[in-house]
């Protein structure tokens, strides 16, 4: 018995190909994000910070500054700004900031902040307990908060040859308009 295998015209397999190869690099594409925001979640790249449920067990005696710094993106009409510029912790200790916002426009707005470490070497080792850029803010007209977050300094950073020396850390984040979200504006339309 033989089997009669269709051949493929080579117009149409070239086509199909570059179709496969399209449909391939879309897939990577939307997976590209997701995928670097988890691996500098997990390593530190690019200054991004590590997340723990508690402190650490061990804190030195050595001192390091972590410096504070706020911006808004173009388009966020809110004031942020660190509450106080820095603070000199020792290593492991659990420290604990506040960021302060204000919304000066006469409607509610929702905003996301992002964030990183520089020192980048040293993102790895700089670990977020808690912090107001896990989740969205929504500020009311005029309203002003201060906003939390705790964290500590791995004392892993000392065994690091590229972060032994780091005599301080710069802590940033940026607030970004996001959309209001749908159980709020489904709220504000009752009402």
């Amino acid at each position: 018995m033989t089997e009669t295998r269709k051949k493929m015209d080579p117009k149409t397999k070239t086509v199909f190909q570059t179709l496969c190869v399209v449909v391939f690099m879309g897939a990577m594409t939307a997976a590209a994000v997701p995928f670097y925001d988890w691996f500098c979640r997990v390593t530190g790249f690019g200054g991004a910070t590590v997340q723990a449920d508690a402190g650490s067990e061990t804190i030195l005696d050595d001192v390091i500054r972590i410096r504070f710094d706020a911006s808004t993106a173009s388009d966020m009409p809110w004031e942020f700004r660190p509450m106080v510029p820095h603070v000199e912790i020792r290593i492991g200790e659990t420290g604990l900031a506040f960021y302060e916002a204000y919304n000066p426009t006469d409607h509610p707005i929702a905003g996301t902040a992002s964030f990183n470490v520089a020192p980048f070497d040293t993102g790895g080792y700089f670990v977020k307990i808690a912090c107001f850029c896990f989740e969205m803010q929504v500020l009311q007209p005029g309203e002003r908060v201060e906003m939390p977050v705790t964290f500590f300094v791995d004392p892993e950073i000392q065994n690091d040859p590229e972060t032994v020396d780091t005599p301080a850390i710069t802590l940033s984040y940026t607030f970004h308009v996001t959309d209001m979200p749908e159980d709020y504006a489904a709220l504000e339309a009752v009402n």
